[in-house]
C-alpha cells in the first residue's frame, strides 16, 4: 500500500504523528492476513515497532506487508515502511513491526488458516525468526504471571 503524508497527519513538530503511521500499519496487516487466509482476521498484538527514523510530511510512503508465521489461527505478519521523498527520489526505510493477526468467523470464534508452504531458504529463516518472537512473548507472560503480577490470561 502507498499512501501521500499529509498535513492532518502531522505531529507537533511537523512531522507524521507515529498514530497515523500505525492506523495505516494495522490496516496493512490487516489485508495481508484478510487475504492469505481469505477470512475476517482481527490483531491480537503489535510487536517491536521500531521507528527508525522521522516519516516527513509530503513524502510518499509505501508499506510492504509478509506472513511470516502461521499457526492454528493465527498469523505473524511482518511490515515494512519506506519513505520516498518525491523531488529527490530518495527512499528510506523508516519503521519495521509485527502484528499477531488471528483468523474469526461471524460469530467471533476462532478458526483454522491455511498452513505457510516455505520453498526458500530465505522463507524458512523469516520462519524460523517468527517463532523466537511467538515463543519470547509466551516466556514474557509467562514470567510476568509467576511474579503475581494481576493480569488476565489473555496477558492483559
Amino acid at each position: 500500500m502507498t499512501v501521500l503524508m499529509t498535513p492532518d497527519m502531522a505531529n507537533f513538530s511537523g512531522n507524521v504523528h507515529g498514530g497515523s503511521l500505525l492506523k495505516l500499519l494495522d490496516q496493512v496487516a490487516y489485508a495481508c492476513a484478510a487475504k492469505y487466509c481469505r477470512n475476517y482476521v482481527v490483531t491480537a498484538a503489535l510487536d517491536q515497532v521500531f521507528f527508525r527514523q522521522q516519516v516527513n510530511v509530503g513524502e510518499l510512503v509505501t508499506f510492504y506487508a509478509h506472513v511470516n508465521y502461521v499457526g492454528r489461527s493465527s498469523m505473524e505478519v511482518g511490515v515494512k515502511v519506506v519513505a520516498e521523498d518525491l523531488r529527490t527520489d530518495k527512499k528510506r526505510h523508516t519503521t519495521s513491526c509485527y502484528f499477531t493477526m488471528v483468523a474469526i468467523d461471524a460469530d467471533g470464534k476462532t478458526v483454522e488458516v491455511p498452513r505457510l508452504q516455505l520453498e526458500t531458504d530465505m522463507e524458512r529463516k523469516i520462519y524460523a525468526t517468527a517463532e523466537m518472537r511467538k515463543k519470547m512473548r509466551q516466556e514474557s507472560l509467562e514470567k510476568i504471571r509467576a511474579l503475581h503480577v494481576d493480569l488476565p490470561e489473555d496477558g492483559f
